[in-house]
């Protein structure tokens, strides 16, 4: 597995100055002669930024705004790089403006600042919605990335996400919706654990129970063990990590003590997102749980435990962040088509209950009679998925109440479609006539 991680790094590499970046602007008007400037630029342009001065909303629907979000990152928590700074954060934050672009037709822009405090970052932030539709914070330390998102998600008239809280809590929602039809449990019944109490299992932990999840019946572990209400450092989590500090309060109402060997002893679903291993989790802790064990292993690049030790250990549906094994739990199936759904919609946020739309989305797309134990959610090459999640949200904008473009899902389920499959096209069209380099080869 580490060989061809080197592999695709050593091409990540040869390429990048090759291409000087993976984004560019392209004009999206046609310009016949420099005629056509006095209508898109001076004086034209002049009627049209009046218009927005009477209506401030009118540049959601008059410039390329409502289809614009930035991708931001202080880079202080880089997915498996950890504190890498905001310039080394940059390719990463262009990859996901890459997908956000193929996926979901979002014209996201990469943007790394330098906010080592979450005063400043919510500040630049701020200064910045007057020309975005909307906010993509990504890879930002914990837990000043629950009061970014908190502060930001109040304050501002435009959706914010952060897709290591919100999108991982999403998809594992929808995995572990689809796999608890696979085995006959509910929801509501089940003791889930959660492994790792950073930024996305603590988003889980809050979606699960507004799912339906009974809360105290759910179990969060970290490195110090098993959470409950009277462990010793309680106090400090109050100050220092109130989020976390809650679902101490919340979670655990047996008030178990220990580890994770004694926390999966009878659970009925393990959702670990923690240390990258192998060998975090043993397969005899994974024994000890309930029939019909649910895994998912989400550390990247390689997972708590292989997957077919947790299947020998015991565990019926098994799932991983890893697309070479089956049932990839990836944020890449949900926030393309969260953002094209609120975009549509010109949503003033995206809701909590946008969220849980585009979970059971997800989720239904899969049919009951391709539903199995190794296909238990989507892959990224089902792309109409996205045209199915980004409708759900569009339409579920509409009933909170924040839609300033309120869409049934049938309208909104045909623009979606319409600005995917044109994204989709110019690319293919911009290699066909190579304006586009073709890819060199790379030993």
């Amino acid at each position: 597995m580490g060989v061809e991680a080197d592999r695709h790094g050593r091409i990540a590499v040869t390429l990048a100055p090759f291409y000087g970046g993976k984004l560019e602007i392209v004009p999206k008007i046609p310009v016949r002669s420099l005629e056509d400037f006095s209508v898109w630029y001076t004086p034209g342009v002049a009627a049209v930024c009046r218009a927005i001065r009477e209506n401030r909303e009118l540049s959601l629907y008059y410039t390329g705004r409502w289809n614009t979000i930035a991708v931001i990152t202080n880079g202080t928590r880089v997915l498996g790089l950890g504190d890498i700074g905001p310039e080394a954060a940059m390719p990463v934050m262009e990859g996901k403006a890459l997908i956000f672009k193929y996926l979901g037709g979002v014209d996201a822009f990469p943007l790394c600042i330098d906010a080592d405090s979450p005063e400043k970052f919510v500040e630049v932030v701020r200064a910045l919605e007057p020309g975005l539709g909307g906010i993509n914070l990504e890879d930002i330390s914990s837990p000043a990335c629950f009061r970014i998102l908190d502060e930001l998600r109040d304050s501002l008239e435009i959706p914010v996400w952060h897709d290591d809280q919100l999108g991982t809590a999403s998809v594992t929602l929808a995995a572990l919706t689809n796999a608890l039809k696979m085995v006959g449990k509910k929801l509501g019944e089940v003791r889930i654990v959660l492994f790792g109490a950073g930024a996305a299992n603590i988003a889980t932990a809050r979606l699960l129970e507004k799912a339906g999840a009974d809360i105290g019946r759910l179990i969060m572990v970290d490195t110090k063990g098993i959470l409950h209400s009277e462990r010793h450092d309680m106090d400090e989590l109050m100050l220092r990590n109130p989020w976390k500090y809650e679902l101490g309060l919340k979670t655990n109402r047996e008030r178990l003590s220990g580890g994770l060997k004694e926390a999966l002893e009878g659970a009925d679903v393990l959702v670990a997102a923690s240390t990258p291993g192998p060998g975090v989790v043993k397969p005899e802790w994974v024994r000890e749980m309930a029939g019909d064990s649910i895994v998912f292993l989400l550390a990247n690049p390689v997972p708590e435990m292989w997957p077919w030790e947790a299947k020998e250990a015991g565990a019926r549906i098994v799932a991983t962040g890893r697309s070479d094994f089956p049932n990839q739990v990836n944020n890449s199936l949900v926030f393309p088509s969260v953002f094209r759904g609120a975009l549509d919609a010109r949503a003033k946020r995206i809701t909590d209950s946008m969220v849980l739309a585009a979970s059971k989305a997800l989720a239904d797309y899969v049919p009951s009679d391709r539903l199995s134990e190794n296909y238990i959610i989507p892959t990224m090459d089902d792309w109409e998925v996205y045209v199915y999640v980004a409708a759900a949200v569009a339409e579920q904008a509409n009933r909170d109440g924040v839609a300033r473009n309120p869409l049934t899902y049938d309208e909104a389920y045909v623009r979606a479609k319409k600005t995917i499959e044109r994204s989709r096209r110019i690319l293919q069209a911009l290699m066909n006539e190579n304006l586009i380099r073709p890819l060199p080869k790379v030993e």
